[in-house]
């Protein structure tokens, strides 16, 4: 970065001495000390510049060839030649070393987009004077933290001695004269002339910029002697110096002194000073000995006869103020013991007095001095010029004296005079009336409130009077001062027999000292007891004195008497010429001086306007309204006005003023018929004042009335003679004042706009005051003499009427907009430019206050369904300008913003407006194309909100520092920074909200996007790169960096707590913005390291604004979020592993290079001392940030109310609440506040009145206590703000960011430490439940993430199989126990209310348990272990884990169990599906079955049971085409699952019988409604997502679980098996009628296939005639059952005949073709063991029907034909006919064949996994888990063809037992008998009579089948399989009965 030698350096020696002395930062003194070391030499030789020379010129000529080096770059670089010859320029201009212009004119390239419009040059002109600035205000600074005499800054010692020792060798090597010398030679004009030459000078702004700037210099230069003289004095030669300069000075055009001699004639009166030794200070001694004035003889000569010496300076006045100064220091030293040695020159201090007061010293004191602009500005110029006043009255009192008798000898010859008829002698003295007159005016303003007036009232004086009570004089009375009794005395005397010519003068005396609520009151007190005729007063038989209340208004009676005869009749043309009789010249001052002591006396006093008005003799309101009516000259009547303005300040007062008004018709509201031309003040307005050209009586009424209408707005004003109301005065101001004021002429210039702020202010208060009501929409007459008129609607909805149409008012405010900033952009001054400048806020003001009340207006209008047309003020904005024909109101507007500097409250308030324009889409549109069509609006706007951003908090250097920081707490400076503070708000909001809408909008174009193109194809740069200009962007993100390289962070988190808040908010959502992410964050990545340098300094803690605090932190996470997911998308691991290890690093970093000690460091030192073993470790900055968020809130008491009823208060409380702009509900306080006054005002009665402040009192209290709701809802919005955006990053770095970039050990600690801090958080007592849901929602992910993360890291072989001593994988099993504690303790603790977040938790619970859940191992044919081994096997660390897991839930007792069982049962879906789910987990893993005893004795299994039944409808509008909703699907499975879990185990099942859950479940009518199949329905009905199953598979939802379960209760129950299959029977026969439709069904589906294999598997136990011998069955129903086995008896064997027989093929066919061909081989092999299954479980039913008919073969049933032959015929099997043993012989071979088949696979994925293991563990894992699963299937397809191998087995060898040795063959001609049924025999199903011929035919079918090497084939089978299996030889042991049978029959 260029900074130039002349710049850069010394801006941050400015920032340094700022931060130090002003702004008190830390460790800023060390700083400082290095800085001054460094800069010494610019203070020593000031503003010097570094000289020229011919070898630089030399150097820099060549740079355009051969390069150069610059100071702060690396290497030689190349310049222009155009830049050299600026650089030539700039150095002859500034008679500047050319290297050092060089750099200059760099600085400037460099900062030239910091100031659009100018060029380098023009910039290095500000730069050079702006470095010049900041060397005299640093040396300015420093000199005022010295330690002195005068005022102390409260800085440290050791930053006072640095800053003392430092100017002490300043001022020894000649400070003073270099400054003398300073001020004299640089000088704007000269400066200006030499710029002119050189074409230096821009446009007006870059003129303004660069006087202001040197301007500053010269000031600060020269307020550096005055603030060394206010502490200590200069020396000999210093002091004469000074002196000597001043004897040249000159004064400025109008007689007074411009601000730098002022200060400089201050710095020689605060030398010549000893006044302060009066005070008596602790450290009075060493003062004493620090004052050459005491001290050096030499030096008291030196200067006086310096001063005594009969040269004349230029300024005699300022001559004769510093010989007075003089003469009483030398009074002062006469009085003081070190005085006795200076006598010779103490006597000389009359004769000095008389030197000044021939000097006229008081003349010059008023004209010179305190006529100077400067003078208000600084309180010790105040502060000494009243110790000069004071002084001389009291310490030369014969002085005073003296003045008096002259005074009163020259007031006898101008009497005389007047009584000769000549003219008075010129010769005359006005020593006296210039004192009084310069004490007038000096007291009369009283910028920083001292009230130093006091010091001339002494309380004892006016405590003899009862009127006046103690309350403003102390409570014990102490004797005063001799000084305060002596000024005090001088008022009461010069009161005393006041000669005439000192009447005026001691009248604007008293004005000035009576300026101040204590002194007006002391100031009424003596003109109350002048006028007591009793006492002191009657000795010269006086009845009072001239100058009191009775004299005073005893002489206005008299007026108004004499003037009333001679009013002339409202017609009468006479009026204009007034008659000869009347208040001459002299009186008409006088009477005005009066009224101007009146004036401030009412205005200060209240108690005094009250005690006035009240008064039954003087009537001063009456008297002054009928001397309205009298003809007087406008000048009297104006103050008058402004007198009653005074009294209307007291609302009693007013009150009664309006009617008085109204009765007098000041303004005429009533019109006589016939009246033509217009009456009173409306007359003299046209006539008079117009002609006269000045309007003091027109401004006086507009500020009498906007006094009235601030005190009272009576609404019966004038009823009886007119339709009551404020209408006709509103008519006159707007079409009498306000409209013609710019076409009317004026004498004086600056009248116009005087004229204007006056009826504007009253428009202001007018429409401030105003709230919209229905009432004021509706017609409403009144009568009046018998007539109905129109009433008048409330001067505000009048005013709002005309501010939403296109009237004469409103086009009037924007052209008065438009001159204002035309003017303003002349930066010029001009007569009127602050009442102007008023004017134009007001404008603003009304502009704004119509855009906040349009709304509601605009809705009553529309209720009320008027006529009355209006229109938005936002379109009327937008309308053509009548001077420029153009649409640019709102750029007129936004061009205020342009001038923040010089008017904060008018950029304040363009910004508000602009940001309710924002509000609309269509405007911004709009606007931002006028913007990017005007290109100089283009420039103006951006260069308007930049510099609103750029106006830092802190206030500029430019206003007067000295000033503002002696009263850091001085109103208007601070004032000031906030209404800038407030503005950079709006501007902001104006942002976001801008954002929010779519583009293009003025957001994107202020923030430098693209508008004409697409947003996201922008490229930001720094300002100046590509020519890239400054914008608000930029502006934000300087505002944010400051300070953020130090270690206290960021400035503006901490100076602006707010703003730094929205700051972050504008980032976050241009990086959230899909448009604006891209360019916003490769910026932000590229150019700032933005979130890097912000995020290392989290958390932000603000003591004092938590709320700030929290939500600055809340963005900047959200936009870290957004940043770490976007860097892990695009791969960009140096930025994602750079943010990760600052956020989760737990070991230290040296962050600072700078010397500091890093903030890690200190913790760690910290943590040293706490924790020997964590030495090493930091806390992660994830959790400090987690620590910043309190979660525990104080909410506010209870409302204890006496008066009002506590419920109604907090029902009005809630009818006020809204939700504001960020979306808090809160308390409209306002409102709150209107609606409980109007409650008080509405009650009547004495005892009420007497209540009143009781009742405004508990008002106040109920007002305060809402403010502190609506702050502790903010407090804990931000907060919930704060956690949400920490658990988005947290969960982003878990989620998002690439696994590898956290190891996996590395990441369980992390999130093992973020579990435990976020419970111990929230299990803290007093934590807020509303931060709760949020915690629970960041456990829930956090326990998925380590369950994961174990789970991985097992997988990759890290798992513990011989458990280690620590435990499990990288975390060590106690961390386990204590999250599993801490989960525990937050299910419990969130008692009966929280279900939906205990879903959360519950989710938790199941991903942690699922951390101890062993891995599945694949079954294999090779890994066979036999039980033993199993039983013996040492305890693995997941059975440990899961052990101790299991005792630490069961440790929590009935406690836990309850609140998952109730969670079960009732309430919230997804609570109850995951609570189903936990109780589903835990009683798998309960061994001792504790959970099973508490489910089914606490009752909840029943409820559950129960329940079952209760789904039923709902499950039933499930099936419906277009379903509802999931829902009951979804907890019906849940349901099931836990149910089937409890049915596994033995006890369970039983319980589950005894609660009737299969009788539940037959009474269920869902199961009858199963839908038609898939390919029959209508199209359309399907669901396009494919998320919502068609109605068919949510059937198969239903029925599959149920369907499982029973199956499950058939398997357990086996002790009780028969009464649990009796059970299950009676739910299949109630549902046959499904179940055969399923039986039958064609379809080819998965889901067909596992309904039919779950059927097999349920008729196959259950479907059993030993099932019916249970008992309580009669004969009848018996039979029926009967029937239904033997149906599906008959089904089951027709479905193997179509899965086994001849419908095989087609079904491997159909399946094929169902099967999509991605996962064609896995789904096929799927659907191929669900065939088998189905084969397996039929077989099975087959093998159990043959064993329970007989144990015995010749008893048996036959289930199969004696046929062996396979089935060809392809038609579908009648259930009729019986399907032959063929059928089973084909399904012997082709299980087989596929065992072979399957077997090969299997051993093939095995070899294969074996050499997986050699894969990296990330290829790997994602091999494995496809691999096992494939492995699983193939062994459940082997074991079902295994078993399917060995029931056909037993089955052929049963069938042939029975039919080659038991069976009797029939003869063919037995044929014709009908058919043989034997008693158990095959007849059941229909076989015929078996045939020898077919017993034959089957002997050898299976003989020619059942071959040698088929045989060898199944004895490998069993040997392949029996490998891992213990039992053998039972496939060998049937084979060979089968071969024997065939064999035996043969033979």
């Amino acid at each position: 970065m260029f900074r130039g030698s002349l710049w850069g350096p010394l801006k941050e020696l400015w920032e340094t001495v700022e931060g130090a002395i002003w702004r008190r930062q830390p460790e800023s003194v060390h700083l400082l000390d290095l800085q001054l070391k460094k800069h010494k030499p610019y203070f020593l030789s000031l503003f010097k510049n570094p000289p020229k020379s011919t070898e630089q010129r030399e150097k820099v000529r060549k740079a355009s060839t051969e390069g150069i080096s610059i100071q702060g770059q690396q290497g030689a670089r190349l310049l222009p030649e155009q830049l050299l010859t600026e650089a030539f320029i700039l150095s002859d201009l500034f008679d500047l070393g050319e290297l050092a212009a060089l750099e200059l004119l760099l600085a400037g390239e460099h900062q030239q987009p910091h100031f659009p419009g100018l060029t380098r040059g023009l910039v290095a002109v500000l730069l050079y004077w702006d470095g010049k600035r900041c060397v005299a205000n640093s040396l300015r600074s420093l000199i005022l933290s010295r330690h002195g005499k005068t005022f102390t800054l409260d800085l440290g010692t050791d930053l006072v001695n640095l800053t003392t020792r430092f100017t002490d060798e300043l001022m020894a090597h000649g400070l003073t004269k270099q400054i003398l010398s300073l001020v004299s030679d640089v000088s704007v004009t000269r400066e200006f002339e030499r710029l002119q030459k050189e074409r230096g000078l821009g446009n007006e702004k870059h003129r303004k910029e660069v006087s202001d700037l040197i301007k500053e210099c010269r000031q600060s230069l020269a307020e550096c002697l005055f603030s060394w003289t206010c502490q200590s004095p200069l020396n000999i030669d210093d002091t004469l110096a000074l002196i000597g300069h001043l004897e040249t000075v000159t004064a400025e055009a109008d007689g007074s002194l411009d601000s730098v001699n002022l200060a400089l004639v201050m710095a020689l009166l605060y030398c010549l000073d000893v006044s302060f030794l009066e005070q008596g200070t602790e450290d009075r001694e060493d003062l004493l000995q620090a004052i050459p004035l005491l001290t050096e003889r030499q030096y008291v000569a030196a200067v006086h006869s310096r001063l005594v010496d009969g040269h004349v300076w230029k300024l005699p006045g300022l001559q004769a103020v510093v010989r007075l100064s003089w003469a009483l220091s030398l009074r002062v030293l006469s009085q003081l013991p070190q005085g006795a040695a200076l006598v010779e020159f103490t006597e000389a201090d009359e004769a000095l007095a008389d030197q000044a007061l021939l000097g006229g010293v008081f003349l010059f004191l008023t004209e010179g001095i305190l006529g100077s602009e400067g003078f208000r500005q600084e309180e010790f110029y105040t502060r000494r010029l009243h110790a000069l006043i004071t002084d001389f009255l009291a310490l030369m009192p014969m002085k005073v004296k003296q003045l008096r008798n002259r005074a009163d000898e020259d007031a006898r010859l101008i009497h005389m005079a007047l009584q000769m008829g000549s003219e008075p002698p010129s010769s005359l003295r006005k020593d006296l009336e210039h004192l009084m007159i310069l004490i007038g005016e000096f007291y009369w303003k009283d910028p920083f409130g001292l009230e130093l007036s006091l010091d001339f009232w002494c309380p004892s004086e006016s405590l003899q009077h009862t009127s006046l009570t103690g309350s403003f004089l102390g409570v014990a009375l102490q004797r005063p001062p001799h000084k305060q009794v002596v000024l005090s005395k001088f008022v009461r005397q010069m009161g005393d027999l006041l000669p005439a010519p000192l009447y005026i003068p001691y009248l604007r005396m008293l004005k000035g000292l009576a300026c101040g609520p204590q002194c007006s009151h002391y100031c009424f007190s003596l003109l109350k007891s002048n006028g007591a005729p009793h006492g002191e007063n009657l000795q010269g038989g006086v009845s009072g004195s001239p100058v009191s209340w009775e004299h005073l208004f005893h002489s206005l009676m008299l007026y108004h008497e004499n003037l009333r005869k001679d009013v002339p009749s409202a017609d009468s043309a006479q009026y204009r010429h007034p008659p000869i009789r009347g208040i001459t010249p002299r009186e008409l001052d006088g009477l005005t001086a009066f009224m101007q002591l009146l004036t401030t006396i009412a205005t200060w006093s209240e108690t005094a306007r009250l005690a006035l008005c009240e008064h039954p003799q003087w009537t001063p309101v009456v008297v002054m309204l009928g001397l309205l009516q009298c003809s007087v000259p406008p000048v009297l009547k104006a103050q008058l006005l402004h007198t009653l303005a005074a009294f209307a300040k007291s609302p009693e007062i007013a009150a009664s003023l309006w009617q008085s008004l109204e009765y007098t018709q000041v303004l005429q509201t009533v019109k006589a018929p016939g009246q033509r031309q217009a009456a009173g003040i409306e007359m003299e307005l046209n006539e008079i004042e117009s002609s006269c050209e000045e309007y003091p009586l027109t401004r006086a009424f507009c500020q009498l009335i906007s006094t009235l209408v601030e005190s009272s707005l009576p609404v019966n004003l004038g009823a009886g003679l007119r339709a009551p109301g404020f209408e006709p005065y509103l008519a006159f101001l707007r079409d009498a004042i306000f409209l013609p004021f710019p076409t009317r002429a004026y004498r004086r210039p600056a009248e116009k706009w005087e004229v204007a702020e006056a009826v504007l202010e009253v428009f202001h208060k007018l429409l401030r005051g105003y709230e919209p009501q229905p009432a004021d929409f509706l017609l409403e007459t009144v009568e009046l003499q018998g007539e109905l008129v129109p009433a008048h609607k409330p001067p505000g909805h009048s005013l709002m009427y005309h501010l939403l149409n296109d009237s004469p008012l409103l086009s009037l405010c924007l052209s008065l907009l438009e001159e204002g900033v035309r003017q303003l952009d002349t930066y010029a001054p001009f007569p009127g430019k602050k009442q102007l400048e008023s004017a134009v806020l007001h404008c603003l003001s009304l502009l704004d206050l119509a855009l906040q009340k349009e709304v509601v207006f605009m809705e009553l209008l529309r209720e009320s369904q008027s006529s009355v047309l209006v229109s938005p003020l936002e379109q009327l904005l937008q309308g053509v300008s009548a001077q420029s024909r153009r649409a640019d109101h709102i750029i007129n507007i936004a061009r205020y913003l342009y001038h923040s500097s010089s008017n904060p409250e008018a950029a304040f308030l363009s910004a508000k407006i602009l940001r309710h324009m924002a509000r609309y889409p269509n405007i911004q549109s709009r606007l931002v194309g006028d913007f990017t069509h005007d290109p100089a609006a283009e420039t103006a706007l951006i260069k308007a909100n930049l510099l609103c951003m750029s106006l830092l908090n802190v206030l500029d250097s430019c206003h007067n520092i000295c000033g503002f920081f002696f009263h850091s707490d001085s109103d208007p400076e601070k004032r000031v920074a906030r209404i800038r503070h407030e503005t950079q708000i709006h501007i902001l909001n104006l942002l976001i909200t801008s954002l929010e809408l779519k583009g293009p909008n003025l957001a994107l174009y202020l923030l430098g996007y693209e508008v004409k193109k697409p947003v996201s194809s922008t490229n930001l740069q720094d300002p100046g790169v590509l020519g890239c200009p400054r914008s608000c962007l930029h502006a934000i993100l300087s505002l944010l960096q400051r300070g953020t390289e130090r270690r206290s962070g960021p400035l503006l988190t901490q100076q602006a707590p707010h703003l730094a808040q929205l700051c972050y908010q504008v980032i976050y959502q241009l990086c959230a913005c899909s448009d604006t992410s891209g360019p916003t964050m490769r910026y932000l990545r590229t150019s700032q390291d933005f979130l890097f340098s912000h995020l290392k300094h989290l958390p932000f803690i603000l003591a004092g604004n938590e709320i700030a605090a929290l939500n600055q932190m809340s963005w900047l996470m959200k936009t870290a979020a957004i940043e770490l997911r976007v860097t892990s998308l695009n791969r960009q691991r140096s930025h994602t592993q750079r943010l990760l290890n600052l956020l989760l690093d737990d070991q230290p970093h040296m962050q600072h290079a700078d010397g500091e000690m890093g903030m890690e460091d200190e913790s760690r030192s910290v943590s040293g001392f706490l924790h020997f073993d964590t030495v090493s470790k930091v806390r992660r900055k994830l959790l400090s940030v987690l620590d910043a968020i309190d979660f525990s809130q104080e909410v506010p008491d209870t409302l204890q109310l006496d008066f009002f009823e506590r419920a109604q208060i907090e029902q009005v409380i809630s009818n006020c609440e809204h939700v504001n702009e960020q979306g808090h509900t809160v308390c409209n306080v306002k409102l709150l506040h209107r609606v409980l006054v109007a409650e008080v005002n509405a009650l009547q009665g004495m005892a009420a009145i007497g209540q009143r402040p009781l009742l405004m009192e508990e008002v106040n209290s109920i007002l305060q206590q809402v403010v502190e709701r609506n702050r502790v809802r903010r407090c804990l919005s931000a907060k919930r703000h704060a956690l949400q955006s920490w658990r988005s990053l947290v969960e982003t770095i878990l989620t998002a960011c690439p696994a590898e970039l956290i190891p996996a050990d590395q990441r369980q600690l992390i999130i093992r430490d973020l579990l435990l801090d976020l419970h111990d958080k929230v299990l803290a007592e007093d934590a807020a439940v509303e931060l709760m849901a949020i915690v629970a929602g960041a456990v829930f992910t956090l326990t998925a993430h380590l369950s994961q993360s174990v789970l991985s890291e097992q997988q990759q072989g890290a798992g513990l199989e011989g458990g280690s001593s620590s435990g499990f994988a990288s975390i060590a099993n106690s961390a386990l126990h204590l999250i599993l504690r801490k989960l525990l303790n937050f299910i419990l603790c969130t008692g009966g209310g929280f279900q939906r977040l205990r879903a959360h938790l519950y989710g938790s619970l199941l991903y942690y348990l699922q951390i101890a859940q062993k891995p599945e191992e694949p079954d294999t044919l090779q890994t066979g272990v036999c039980m033993w081994e199993r039983l013996t096997a040492p305890e693995d660390g997941f059975s440990k884990l899961q052990r101790e897991n299991l005792a630490i839930i069961e440790s929590y007792g009935t406690a836990l169990m309850e609140v998952v069982c109730r969670d079960a049962c009732d309430g919230h879906e997804i609570g109850r599906m995951l609570a189903l789910a936990v109780l589903d987990r835990v009683l798998s893993i309960d061994r001792q079955s504790q959970w099973l005893v508490y489910l089914c004795n606490s009752g909840y299994l029943r409820v559950l049971v129960e329940s079952v039944n209760q789904d039923d409808s709902a499950l039933q509008a499930l099936l419906l085409p277009q379903p509802p909703l999931l829902k009951p699907l979804y907890i019906y499975e849940s349901k099931m699952a836990l149910l089937t879990r409890v049915a596994k185990s033995a006890q369970g099942a039983v319980e589950l019988l005894s609660c009737g859950l299969v009788s539940q479940l037959a009474e269920c009518q869902v199961f009858h409604m199963l839908p038609e199949n898939d390919s029959l329905r209508v199209l359309g009905q399907r669901d396009p997502s494919g998320f919502i199953p068609s109605p068919l598979e949510r059937y198969r939802h239903i029925l599959l679980p149920t369907l499982r379960l029973l199956q499950v209760i058939l398997t357990s129950t086996t002790t009780q098996h028969q009464q649990g299959a009796a059970q299950v029977l009676q739910w299949v026969i109630v549902h046959s009628d499904t179940i055969q439709s399923i039986l039958r069904s064609q379809d080819v589906s998965m889901g067909s296939l596992q309904e039919l294999s779950l059927l097999t598997a349920i008729i196959s136990k259950a479907a059993l005639p030993g099932v019916l011998d249970l008992g309580q069955i009669n004969s009848a129903a018996q039979l029926e059952f009967q029937g239904h086995i033997g149906r599906f008896q008959r089904q089951c064997l027709s479905l193997l005949v179509r899965l086994a027989g001849t419908e095989r093929a087609r079904y491997l066919k159909q399946i094929e073709e169902s099967v999509s061909p991605g996962d064609a081989a896995e789904k096929r092999e799927e659907m191929e063991v669900a065939m088998q299954q189905i084969c397996a479980n039929v077989m099975e039913y087959c093998q159990t029907l043959l064993l329970q008919s007989s144990s015995q073969a010749q008893f048996t049933v036959c289930l199969f034909s004696p046929s062996a032959t396979e089935p060809t015929d392809v038609a579908v099997p009648s259930v009729s006919r019986v399907p032959s043993l063929g059928l089973v012989l084909l399904l012997l071979k082709n299980s087989t064949a596929s065992f072979f088949h399957y077997h090969d696979t299997h051993t093939q994925s095995l070899a294969k996994l074996e050499r997986l293991e050699q894969l990296a563990p990330e290829e790997l894992r994602e091999v494995l888990n496809t691999h096992i699963a494939t492995l699983q299937l193939h062994f459940l397809t082997l074991t079902s063809y295994y078993y399917i191998i060995e029931t056909c087995l037993f089955v052929i060898w049963r069938h042939l037992e029975y039919y080659l040795l038991y069976c009797t063959p029939s003869d063919p001609k037995d044929s014709l008998l009908p058919e043989y049924r034997d008693a158990r025999g095959v007849g059941g199903l229909g076989l015929s009579r078996v045939t020898q011929q077919e017993l034959e035919q089957l002997q050898n079918d299976v003989a020619s089948s059942f071959t040698e090497p088929f045989q060898r084939k199944l004895l490998e089978v069993e040997a392949l399989y029996s490998k891992a299996h213990s039992h053998h030889t039972f496939i060998q042991a049937l084979t060979r009965r089968i071969r024997g049978l065939v064999r035996h029959a043969k033979s």
